[in-house]
């Protein structure tokens, strides 16, 4: 008998040995004892062929910001077959569930980090998010001065005294997560080693921080956090100070980010890597909770979205623009009730997530034949959505 459901407590050291099996790492009794304690098994999907378990995959509750609002997000990691039962299906079975799972929810976004690409678009999910690979030698560091009466601030590493400075900052972006007291402590500086420092301005604010880690001659930094140029070069100058104990210092940045132009000498690698993929859940109550470009537009756009593997989002979808174009009021239209077809846009639900997420436009989409519909119609929808940089600084 084939069966999926959520894990139960005695089968997490299952689940355990799955990936430790498909993810090639080693545990101690004593680390998958406390790993154990750690599981949430309601997170936990299994199929289970026999009563055993096959396949896995885990749904971690998130938060993340588009526009300056917050989203529902479901996070699907730790995606695992015992080889034996590989290429039966298990994994899209799962991920059906999943879907229909973070819907309840009301998770109207899921994010992953794909093994493939091309496998997770098969079921809905895209590339969202690119970063910035930095490695600068010591002697090209930026030559920045820091304002006169600032200062920087050894801190402890605790997530509550960096997380208002993280929250301004990733707010900026459309992807981010929402790290709370848990993910802070426990997920993220706990398994990273370093130093946190924080930029305090003249007026006594803090306006950013950097949490790093020099050895061997080499300082990596895990996370560059500021909130204006100001903050920004007064890091900097704290970072170059370290030049006598390294050779090097190696970051992640924004795709857009423009630190090179700020340089003396802008020579020096830069690696542009493809990161995570996004997927629209529920495309009505995603729709209806973005944010638009206010512009004055009171038209309404017709959008057809088609999902084979969530089947609520299939069908055309009316958006009434309020509050100068900033807001939508959305109508899923009765089957058989459409525009026009001069007045239809049509795309799939993975083409609508890189569109509204801001990681491709309209116009390039419809060049490549993942967005039809009329110019007129294709203009209007590129300039409903706002122009936001996609990035995540995290990973699960």
């Amino acid at each position: 008998m084939n069966e999926i459901r959520t894990l139960q407590p005695h089968e997490l050291q299952e689940s355990i040995a799955l990936s430790q099996f498909a993810f090639q790492y080693e545990l101690t009794a004593e680390q998958q004892a406390e790993q154990v304690g750690k599981m949430d098994p309601s997170q936990l999907l299994g199929y289970f062929k026999d009563g055993t378990l096959a396949a896995k995959l885990q749904v971690i509750p998130f938060h993340t910001w588009v526009n300056g609002r917050r989203f529902a997000m479901g996070g699907i990691a730790g995606v695992a077959t015992w080889p034996e039962y590989r290429r039966g299906g298990m994994v899209a079975q799962l991920l059906g569930q999943a879907l229909k799972s973070m819907r309840d929810r009301g998770q109207t976004l899921s994010f992953l980090a794909p093994f493939k690409f091309e496998f997770y678009r098969k079921y809905g999910w895209e590339t969202y998010v690119d970063y910035v690979r930095y490695e600068i030698p010591a002697d090209k560091l930026p030559k920045f001065e820091a304002a006169e009466g600032s200062k920087i601030v050894r801190v402890d590493k605790n997530g509550e005294l960096l997380n208002s400075v993280y929250e301004a900052y990733a707010k900026q972006f459309n992807g981010m997560l929402e790290r709370d007291a848990h993910w802070w402590n426990e997920r993220y500086l706990k398994g990273k080693k370093g130093t946190v420092a924080v930029y305090v301005n003249p007026q006594g604010e803090q306006r950013g921080y950097v949490f790093y880690q020099v050895k061997d001659r080499a300082a990596t930094i895990h996370d560059f956090v500021f909130l204006d140029e100001e903050a920004r070069r007064g890091l900097w100058k704290f970072i170059a100070d370290h030049d006598s104990m390294m050779t090097k210092v190696e970051l992640n940045a924004p795709a857009d980010d423009q630190l090179p132009f700020l340089m003396h000498d802008p020579r020096f690698a830069q690696e542009r890597t493809t990161y995570f993929s996004a997927r629209i859940v529920d495309a009505e109550s995603f729709l209806a909770q973005y944010a638009f470009e206010a512009r004055g537009d009171a038209e309404p756009l017709y959008l057809r979205i088609s999902d084979r593997h969530a089947e609520w989002n299939e069908g055309v979808y009316r958006l009434d623009f309020t509050d100068d174009g900033a807001n939508a009021n959305v109508t899923k239209l009765p089957e058989g009730e459409a525009p026009a077809e001069e007045a239809l846009l049509s795309c799939s639900i993975q083409t609508l997530a890189a569109l509204l997420l801001g990681y491709q436009k309209a116009g390039f989409m419809s060049r490549i034949g993942r967005l039809g519909g009329a110019d007129e119609q294709i203009v209007r929808l590129g300039n409903a959505i706002p122009q936001r940089t996609t990035y995540l600084m995290d990973f699960f």
